[in-house]
């Protein structure tokens, strides 16, 4: 049970320093070579992630919305604008978001909680798309207690990693730290990552 819990906060940690260090890739300028691209490299790792949905009665999303991409409806995208700001827009004439192709301003979204959105103009929106970064599922190794000893049970549904294969290491390195200070020893020896992968 430690071991998950620690499996869990591990891939969280990894995952979510993805995000920080591609806003930071973004600021200075990329080496384009194929194999050595850091920001693509790094994209790549968030792609396993990248999942593309309906919106369910147009405007509930998936319960796995890490960060929400693009909404968008009839081949165009549906802008994100703030709570405080559609009320400006549905009091101007000129600013009222509308279908019509005719009208300035085209639907916009209110995000409205972690998995609902509200678009404007009130409408149907049955074949509203959007793109999202999903959260990983949460590792779980199954086991059973035999002489008060945890086994693996494969009989059990066991829910793996979903980091990308180079991350494996890290993986490993983290989860042990966490180990570590939950028994209060900070120095794991180093070769107590071989006995970890066997």
């Amino acid at each position: 049970q430690e071991f998950n819990l620690f499996a869990d906060q591990a891939q969280m940690e990894i995952f979510e320093q993805y995000f920080h260090d591609l806003n930071q890739l973004l600021k200075v300028d990329n080496n384009s070579d194929e194999y050595a691209d850091i920001r693509g490299n790094l994209q790549e790792k968030i792609a396993i992630f990248e999942k593309t949905e309906s919106l369910v009665s147009g405007t509930t999303l998936s319960n796995d919305v890490y960060r929400l991409g693009i909404v968008y409806w009839d081949s165009r995208e549906i802008e994100e604008v703030q709570q405080k700001d559609i009320l400006y827009m549905i009091a101007s004439p000129l600013l009222t978001p509308s279908i019509a192709s005719l009208r300035p301003t085209p639907p916009v979204y209110v995000r409205t909680s972690a998995n609902t959105i509200k678009i404007y103009p009130n409408g149907t929106y049955s074949s509203a798309e959007y793109n999202y970064i999903s959260k990983p599922n949460k590792p779980n190794w199954t086991y059973v207690v035999v002489n008060n000893q945890a086994l693996f049970d494969a009989n059990l549904t066991t829910a793996h990693f979903e980091l990308h294969a180079s991350e494996e290491n890290q993986l490993i390195n983290k989860i042990l730290r966490l180990a570590g200070i939950s028994n209060k020893q900070l120095d794991i020896p180093a070769n107590l990552n071989i006995l970890f992968i066997s």
